[in-house]
């Protein structure tokens, strides 16, 4: 039976290779979006993926935007919140904005999308959800007190319930990608690229596609035993 899936900031980077993914083994996927119209339209017409619009920081949005999803592809039984946004700068220097806007939309955004979710996978008896966190929210970076913070907010999260979910064969786990070859990482100049690089045991970034893997493992039926873990993918650049 084909499941009904949704991968927040679903249509680029990590987001649309876990969509892309999702789809190809078989899943009814729906992508979300919030800012870039373009590219999303631009990712569904590539892929035949449906794209909904709406801001994860707003939690009336992601009621209706569930509702809209379920009563389109059915019941949403897979739950990867990718959704993440970054206002990088040192402490001293960042802004109550800065910390807020990130708070809203990575931490507060993984409970806005999954508690509209939760009761209809308590009332059927399964469900997967999956948080894409960070190596930042493991390690900490400067600059991203935020970040790294809503990060590892996110893995507590994922750990309180895990525990709360396990008896209605709901999983909950998180993944904590480390650099990944991105359009963001590409963009960034070689020389900050290499010393990156250099970190990290591998020799190279990672690819979108690994993460993607992680996630499609974590949703299958095969994996309802692991919950409340934390699959790191850094290419041993920091050993959880």
């Amino acid at each position: 039976m084909s499941r009904t899936a949704l991968v927040t900031g679903g249509t680029r980077g990590i987001g649309a290779a876990i969509s892309i993914a999702l789809k190809e083994a078989g899943y009814r996927v729906a992508a979300n979006y919030a800012g870039n119209e373009e590219a999303a339209m631009r990712f569904s017409k590539e892929t035949g993926i449906p794209v909904y619009r709406w801001s994860v920081a707003d939690y009336d949005a992601c009621v209706a935007g569930a509702r809209e999803v379920e009563g389109v592809l059915g019941p949403i039984e897979i739950l990867v919140n990718n959704a993440g946004i970054t206002r990088d700068a040192m402490f001293h220097k960042m802004t109550p904005t800065q910390w807020r806007e990130v708070m809203d939309t990575n931490l507060s955004g993984v409970f806005n999308m999954t508690h509209p979710l939760w009761s209809g996978m308590r009332e059927r008896h399964f469900g997967r959800i999956i948080v894409i966190s960070s190596i930042n929210g493991q390690k900490g970076q400067i600059g991203q007190a935020n970040y790294s913070a809503s990060k590892a907010g996110e893995i507590g999260f994922v750990k309180a319930l895990a525990q709360e979910g396990a008896r209605r064969n709901i999983t909950v786990n998180a993944i904590c990608p480390g650099y990944i070859a991105t359009e963001m990482v590409m963009s960034v100049p070689d020389a900050v690229r290499d010393k990156i690089v250099a970190q990290i045991p591998v020799g190279r970034l990672g690819e979108a596609s690994e993460i993607a893997r992680c996630v499609l493992f974590l949703a299958s039926d095969e994996a309802g035993f692991i919950t409340g873990s934390t699959l790191t993918a850094n290419g041993g650049q920091y050993i959880a």
